[in-house]
């Protein structure tokens, strides 16, 4: 359940291996390390409860992602992370308690009705829309990766990017998913421990295919996470949320 449980990490260094995208080459896979500043990485951020939107630091929960979409203002992250109640923010390339590219409000959620009516975990995956700021959608001012379903469990390597609790800047894994059931796919990164939760999983063509939930909400360990398969549900998902103004 990798939006509460809370651990030390032991990361290592960052080296250009580690941290390259999908696409870059075979690299080093199943190495975590700290994820470097980029445009890219802007585009993962933290969530926290609006009431901690002046204190950030310790006070992030889980992550999400930007996604493109017409609207230009949706985020994706595990349906487990926005079942909740109270107000939420969105911090994209969090770091070290600042927000460089400001603090935006989250005003609608769409979470799948297996996940509202009965947390069925192939359902753990949902959308959050955003609130405009300064006149602004979020995608302009950092961009956004593609929302893609039907792809094959493993058809490539994926990057999973995310902000451990414990952790006040991001880490990020490249590895080759695995089928772990009809609707879970899993990949072995270490250290992905509690509030990567919503982590996006990335391959080379920056498509999200993955975002970290589905079982035991994540996984129960920090070297092996989960996400759900992203098929014709979550598709139907993804229309309705990128259809809201």
């Amino acid at each position: 359940m990798k939006h509460t449980l809370f651990a030390a990490l032991a990361l290592l260094a960052v080296t250009s291996v580690s941290a390259a995208a999908a696409a870059d080459g075979p690299g080093a896979l199943g190495v975590t390390a700290v994820t470097p500043k980029s445009p890219q990485g802007a585009r993962v951020g933290v969530l926290a409860g609006a009431d901690k939107a002046g204190g950030l630091t310790g006070n992030h929960f889980c992550t999400a992602s930007v996604v493109h979409s017409p609207n230009r203002n949706l985020v994706l992250t595990a349906a487990h992370c926005l079942s909740g109640g109270g107000d939420l923010v969105f911090v994209p390339g969090y770091r070290d308690g600042r927000a460089p590219y400001g603090v935006w409000t989250v005003k609608r959620r769409f979470l799948p009705d297996g996940w509202s009516k009965g947390q069925d975990e192939d359902s753990d995956m949902a959308f959050a829309v955003l609130a405009p700021r300064g006149g602004k959608e979020i995608e302009d001012v950092v961009g956004a990766n593609r929302f893609v379903t039907g792809t094959a469990t493993g058809a490539t390597a994926v990057t999973v990017t995310g902000y451990p609790d414990a952790r006040e800047v991001p880490i990020s894994c490249t590895n080759r998913p695995h089928a772990h059931s009809g609707g879970q796919q899993r990949i072995d990164c270490p250290e992905f421990t509690g509030g990567t939760s919503g982590s996006p999983w990335v391959n080379g063509d920056r498509q999200v295919v993955g975002v970290l939930g589905g079982h035991e909400q994540g996984g129960s360990t920090a070297n092996r996470s989960y996400s759900v398969v992203f098929g014709a549900a979550a598709a139907r998902l993804y229309k309705d949320a990128a259809a809201d103004p």
